[in-house]
């Protein structure tokens, strides 16, 4: 029996499906498959939510303002992948955000995601200017789909031109959408949208035949 409920079985506009359990690599790697990942808040047990609506990048839809592209050109930005997640997630969990205090990317949640990039399963995409590294994202690729879960950045436009570098690379490898999760402003403004969770758990099953295929984002 599973450790989590069926989201398909979930209310409409219900997000949080379960509570507690732990961050071990096979939990996230169910938790995942299923639709669901954690989202922890202080002061309360884990939380585990599978949001109606969802927030999906269909790659057909990119939006690359102007001004991204004057600014990366302006900035230089060069782009790796898998180079630096340990620094990528810190940043992540670290560098200020306007409106927020604290974080729910916890100790915890980065020691969990740091196995899950040496099993081959999280990734970064990082974006460097003059030697530094200025902005990027991490996500997991679990079930055949990749799941933005957080970006930074410390240059402006770097966190967007990063998500950009990062579905050029997933275009490469033949897939043509990534979960968001939640649309945000950046990711609104370069072309996320929200759909039902009947749909996306629509998407997800059609695309469970590269579960267990590596993503080497580092490749392309």
């Amino acid at each position: 029996m599973g450790r989590f409920p069926d989201p398909a079985r979930m209310a409409p506009g219900e997000s949080l499906a379960a509570v507690g359990g732990d961050l071990r690599e096979d939990t996230l790697l169910e938790a995942y498959a299923a639709g669901i990942f954690p989202w922890p808040q202080k002061g309360a047990p884990l939380l585990w939510h599978s949001p109606d609506p969802r927030g999906v990048l269909d790659f057909c839809d990119l939006r690359v303002p102007r001004s991204l592209r004057q600014e990366s050109r302006r900035a230089g930005f060069t782009f790796t992948a898998d180079r630096a997640f340990p620094a990528v997630i810190k940043a992540c969990a670290t560098v200020p955000r306007h409106g927020q205090s604290g974080t729910w990317i916890t100790a915890p949640m980065q020691r969990a995601y740091l196995r899950l990039h040496e099993l081959g399963v999280a990734h970064s995409v990082e974006c460097w200017s003059g030697g530094e590294l200025v902005g990027g994202l991490y996500g997991v690729h679990v079930a055949g789909v990749f799941s933005g879960e957080s970006m930074f950045h410390s240059a402006t436009g770097a966190s967007k031109a990063a998500l950009v570098e990062t579905v050029r690379r997933l275009r490469a490898l033949g897939h043509t959408w990534m979960d968001v999760q939640m649309v945000t402003p950046v990711t609104g403004l370069l072309g996320a949208r929200e759909i039902p969770r009947r749909e996306f758990l629509r998407r997800l099953a059609a695309v469970r035949e590269r579960d267990g295929k590596a993503l080497p984002l580092a490749a392309v």
